[in-house]
């Protein structure tokens, strides 16, 4: 089968500048890997740029404003500077400064995250009647103060900032607590999906396993469609399929 010149690696100087032109101005903007991409295998590229239409164009689960809190919140916490695009479409869906300035001290927030569980395993004596997740809590709360963020967003957002910065400890507490703020299954499906982006692919699988673990546990009140891709056994990757591990349930 012959490929279409599209999807032909350029062979000149000038194929190559044509090239980045045209994508240039698809897109609106030029990010370096997207030209070497376009110039080393344009197959790649095309599937590359379906995926992240997919995640961040189409309207799939999430609305556009919590889509896009979700984002900056991931963007602030692993320093991506060139997600400037992010902050565009956040105005353009009408978010406020003041909600953006939250995300971002959620992204800050979510840094120090391993001190509750130190707290918790080590110091939780000397805090006699005090529970260290509430204590996590009120300090969340504390951040957003009283603009008006819905719980669900909250919960969104810092569950796939977490998993980005696998922070399992507090990433469970969100997943949980998606559940609770009336967040759909698939609103955080797609909230987690951003992690491959920003924490790489084996963030993902971990937080998908995170979550399935949660389901399988009682721990959080899944409807039956994950449910049914929670207690689908074998899905412990190559270690599991040759016999090196034991998957437990």
């Amino acid at each position: 089968m012959n490929q279409s010149d599209s999807t032909l690696p350029p062979a000149t100087r000038r194929e190559v500048e044509e090239r980045l032109k045209s994508l240039r101005a698809a897109r609106g903007y030029l990010l370096p890997h997207h030209g070497l991409l376009a110039v080393a295998t344009p197959d790649l590229l095309d599937a590359y740029d379906a995926t992240y239409s997919t995640l961040t164009l189409e309207r799939n689960h999430l609305g556009e404003q919590t889509k896009e809190f979700v984002w900056l919140t991931i963007l602030g916490a692993t320093r991506v500077s060139v997600g400037t695009h992010h902050i565009r479409r956040w105005r353009d869906s009408g978010g406020s400064d003041a909600k953006f300035e939250a995300a971002l001290k959620l992204a800050a927030y979510a840094q120090g995250v391993s001190v509750f569980p130190f707290i918790q395993k080590h110091w939780s004596a000397h805090l006699p009647g005090r529970d260290t997740v509430q204590i996590y809590r009120d300090g969340i709360n504390g951040v957003v103060g009283d603009m008006g963020i819905p719980t669900s967003w909250l919960e969104l957002a810092l569950a796939s900032t977490h998993a980005c910065l696998q922070q399992w400890w507090a990433f469970e507490i969100h997943v949980a607590g998606a559940y609770s703020a009336g967040a759909s299954e698939g609103e955080l499906a797609e909230a987690l999906t951003f992690a491959m982006f920003h924490g790489g692919a084996p963030c993902f699988v971990n937080a998908c396993d995170k979550w399935r673990r949660l389901i399988l546990a009682g721990d959080v009140p899944a409807t039956e469609p994950y449910r049914a891709w929670a207690e689908m056994p074998g899905q412990g990757g190559y270690d599991e399929a040759v016999g090196l591990t034991v998957q437990s349930g």
